[in-house]
């Protein structure tokens, strides 16, 4: 195998393994998101039950 296919395959691999790493990193933020949503949710919802009685 030529030494310029081995650059090519690491580049290529390299690219593959940072659009994964941001990928991951989307998802981690949206799940941060909804997370704080719901938290907020819940916390609507509990002082709307103490209130109600």
């Amino acid at each position: 195998m030529d030494q310029r296919n081995f650059t090519y395959m690491f580049y290529g691999l390299a690219a593959v393994w940072a659009v994964l790493a941001i990928y991951v990193l989307t998802l981690v933020s949206r799940e941060s998101r909804l997370s704080k949503q719901l938290n907020g949710l819940e916390r609507m919802l509990s002082e709307k039950e103490t209130r109600k009685g």
